[in-house]
């Protein structure tokens, strides 16, 4: 008798199954996930994959497929190792970030002239879905030191039709997310923690994802933690809505109540104001398996970003035009997945322009992250004034333009991070020389 795998199709044991994966992986395939996660070249690279192929040969008459690929035990172990580290109960893992993000703006409801606050720098991400809803965007103004919104900026764009918040902990700093959340909660405004480079961050003793109504995290492959590309988690502190979550991932499935002579009914899902349609966000099981693994071996991978972070602080301390990363706030624990380099153009003979073309000619990868959201075409498209917003946002402006740069901080040697730092003491200087 074979064992039940799946929901959709074999359901029970049975003499003939109807299994759940339509075409297995066979040997030759795995053999080509090895050769693209473990790449090489050169005579003893060819021979250790030969022997490891001659060993794949012998697993294989050993072994059997796995019964599922998507929302099994893997996706599963995955959200209780996030729950565990999270100190949540809940997580939902998804097909990314945004997926997470869609479903807390689908709870709230987002309707056409509804209005959410974001922060003026952002991924699009962040903005995608109340765009495409018709719903207005109001672009906070950016925190000088951190990037990241300001409190003071927000509360003065409450207006009645504000229905979400959505704080981003640029570069895994975190938000101000008291200040924030005394906001909404004085206003009755739902918060999205778009924590999508904060995964392990901590503010004021509580895990950053973790504070606002909603939080979700990226796993995309450029961030702290990955799961073979892309995924995310999602979070929330609605207590009403932590049954929905996992059904909110897949149509709003229900497979405890089927209807008549069919495996399963479908819910709408209860938003804030009323329901929604839930859609497909669903995840892989080798997704799955490759978060639990980097979950689990987190501590170290954020110790090592840390180190970093701290010894490129600790060098561009001493010059008063350079204005490093932070490091020392006791109220947050960054991390760190981006470093924040600012200057201050005044001391420093030019602006962040003049900084980030020396820097290329060293040799050294800068990107500030990420462009203002308000000059992007897509808003001139739907109707936005770029300039008039601009004007809204003359911290943003001067900061894009003028002050700050973020650099790379994690798979460096020692000699590159020294290098990296030799490289941008020697450009300040050659700008204050007038060079």
């Amino acid at each position: 008798m074979a064992k039940s795998t799946d929901f959709r199709y074999n359901t029970g044991a049975t003499r003939v199954p109807w299994p759940a994966v339509g075409e297995n992986y066979n040997k030759e395939d795995l053999m080509a996930v090895i050769r693209f996660l473990m790449k090489g070249e050169g005579p003893e690279y060819e021979a250790a994959i030969q022997a490891v192929e001659a060993e794949v040969e012998k697993l294989d008459k050993l072994s059997t497929p796995p019964g599922k690929l998507s929302l099994g035990p893997n996706v599963e172990a995955a959200e209780a190792a996030c729950d565990a580290y999270l100190k949540t109960s809940g997580s939902t893992f998804v097909a990314n970030a945004t997926a997470g993000f869609e479903i807390a703006y689908k709870y709230a409801n987002l309707q056409p002239g509804d209005e959410v606050i974001v922060p003026a720098i952002t991924f699009i991400a962040t903005m995608a879905y109340p765009l495409s809803v018709g719903a207005k965007l109001v672009f906070a103004d950016l925190d000088p030191r951190t990037c990241n919104m300001d409190p003071k900026d927000v509360e003065k764009k409450i207006t009645p039709k504000t229905k979400m918040i959505v704080p981003v902990h640029i570069g895994g700093y975190p938000c101000d997310m008291d200040a924030i959340m005394e906001i909404a909660n004085k206003h009755d405004i739902l918060v999205l923690e778009d924590a999508a480079h904060a995964f392990g961050a901590m503010y004021k003793g509580k895990m950053v994802g973790t504070i606002g109504h909603f939080g979700a995290y990226s796993f995309h492959e450029v961030k702290n933690c990955t799961s073979f590309g892309e995924g995310g988690i999602l979070t929330t502190n609605v207590d009403a809505f932590r049954p929905y979550m996992k059904r909110s991932r897949f149509f709003g499935c229900n497979f405890d109540t089927p209807i008549k002579n069919w495996l399963y009914d479908v819910n709408a899902m209860p938003g804030k104001y009323g329901p929604f349609v839930a859609q497909n966000s669903s995840t892989t099981e080798i997704q799955a398996l490759g978060l639990k693994l980097q979950v689990e071996r987190y501590d170290k991978i954020l110790a090592e970003r840390k180190a970093a972070a701290e010894y490129v602080t600790k060098r561009l301390s001493g010059n008063p035009a350079i204005i490093p990363q932070d490091t020392e706030n006791p109220d947050v624990v960054p991390t760190y997945h981006l470093y924040l380099l600012e200057i201050d153009p005044a001391k420093a003979g030019g602006d962040v322009q003049t900084l980030k073309a020396k820097l290329t000619e060293k040799g050294v990868t800068n990107i500030p992250h990420f462009g203002p959201l308000f000059h992007f075409d897509v808003l001139k498209t739907y109707g936005y004034d770029m300039d008039e917003i601009a004007k809204t946002c003359p911290v943003c402006e001067d900061l894009f333009n003028n002050r700050f740069t973020h650099l790379p901080i994690y798979g460096l040697t020692g000699e590159q991070l020294e290098y990296m730092c030799d490289a941008i003491l020697e450009a300040v200087a050659e700008m204050q020389e007038g060079k």
